[in-house]
């Protein structure tokens, strides 16, 4: 059974008999892993009461466009950019006629339109609904936009028809959800990805740090391993679970990363560095804890070797990936710190902004590389680290 471990599963669940079916949809997704939020049309609500699938998700279920307890009021755009994935099971041909056209007349369709995840949709309509020449003409314009489909399966139906247009059931559609993390453009590739911070001790108590929560590396890692990669994770330490298929190696300092980088480098493709090192370590570590004396006192620190430089600048690097952290001047510090490092790809993110910042669930970023560049929208991590790892995949084979 495939996974979903960690993803982000925003399920809409529109008005057709079959919304019976989204209970035991939500469980399977539940069951492999996956976080799961509920959109529900007024339609739907006539079908299957919102109580069930509050239960079954463990989330309140959503219904309303406009939103008081939200964020601004605007619950539509948190949604959209909470979601890994949008579902839609059932699909019916309303939806379906709506989407097409670019509707945003409820909650379900404005987050269609907002959000940056991927869409899977499950029809589930009258076989002659299916057939009509309408349904066909708006499911090839959705197509073409880029959603997916799952089913419709055939067979007896509600009405008492017998043909194409019944729901897919609940286990296809989830394995269904799961394959569409599996893109393949990394097959083969050989990815070493840094997260998290690094710890840099003063004394057997205390040590130097910074605030990264590792989210954006191990998000990374995730997409690596469904890209294909054979993927190690060299992380900092981080209190999340290590990615599935991702062979992970934890260390503490910066020294201990850099050993564990360049035993790996020389043997990979693809090098990405998105963990926060800590620049200075103590000039010497003391044996013993620090007693508290002076009011005043001083600490001697030595600058930590640039551990992305250092493999960048090795005899047949691999493609290099580095992230830019910055406050201000963005995009101007992250080009010279490309050039300096002699880098093919940098992301640039800006950590002063608390919505996307250190041990945020969101991210918004600008990727560079030699002779383009590319802004990709706010996003959960996951969606943003899947855009990412595309455009690594892109960029290396054409540097290749």
């Amino acid at each position: 059974m495939a996974h979903l471990f960690n993803r982000n599963i925003l399920l809409g669940v529109s008005g057709g008999i079959a919304a019976y079916k989204s209970a035991e949809l939500v469980r399977q997704l539940r069951e492999r892993g996956a976080w799961v939020r509920v959109i529900m049309t007024r339609g739907a609500r006539e079908f299957i009461t919102p109580l069930t699938l509050q239960a079954l998700s463990g989330n309140p279920v959503h219904t309303e466009l406009l939103d008081a307890t939200a964020e601004q009021g605007m619950g539509h755009i948190e949604l959209a950019r909470w979601a890994d994935l949008l579902l839609i099971a059932p699909a019916t041909a309303d939806l379906i006629a709506r989407l097409s056209a670019g509707r945003a007349d409820d909650l379900l369709t404005t987050v269609a339109l907002a959000t940056p995840a991927p869409v899977l949709l499950a029809p589930a309509m009258n076989q002659q609904m299916w057939r009509d020449a309408a349904t066909t003409a708006n499911v090839a314009t959705l197509r073409a936009r880029g959603a997916v489909l799952v089913g419709p399966a055939a067979g007896e139906q509600a009405c008492g028809d017998v043909g194409p247009g019944r729901m897919e059931e609940p286990p296809v559609i989830a394995e269904a959800a799961a394959r569409l993390f599996a893109s393949g453009v990394l097959d083969g590739k050989r990815v070493v990805i840094t997260a998290g911070p690094t710890r840099e001790a003063l004394d057997p108590v205390r040590y130097l740090s910074n605030h990264s929560s590792g989210k954006m590396g191990y998000a990374l890692a995730r997409a690596a391993a469904e890209a294909g990669a054979r993927t190690t994770l060299v992380s900092g330490p981080v209190d999340l679970q290590a990615p599935d298929r991702v062979h992970t190696l934890p260390v503490t300092s910066a020294q201990q990363m850099l050993q564990q980088c360049l035993a790996l480098a020389r043997e990979c493709d693809i090098f990405i560095a998105c963990a926060a090192v800590a620049d200075y370590r103590p000039a010497q570590i003391q044996q013993r804890k620090i007693k508290k004396g002076a009011q005043q006192t001083s600490l001697q620190l030595v600058r930590n070797p640039d551990i992305l430089a250092t493999v960048a600048n090795l005899e047949n690097s691999p493609f290099c990936v580095g992230f830019a952290a910055e406050t201000n001047d963005l995009l101007a510090y992250a080009r010279d710190k490309m050039q300096r490092k002699n880098l093919d790809m940098i992301v640039a993110n800006d950590v002063s902004d608390p919505a996307v910042g250190f041990g945020s669930d969101d991210n918004e970023v600008t990727v560079l590389w030699r002779g383009g560049e590319a802004a990709l929208a706010r996003a959960g991590k996951n969606t943003i680290a899947r855009q990412i790892v595309e455009l690594i995949a892109r960029c290396s084979a054409a540097d290749h």
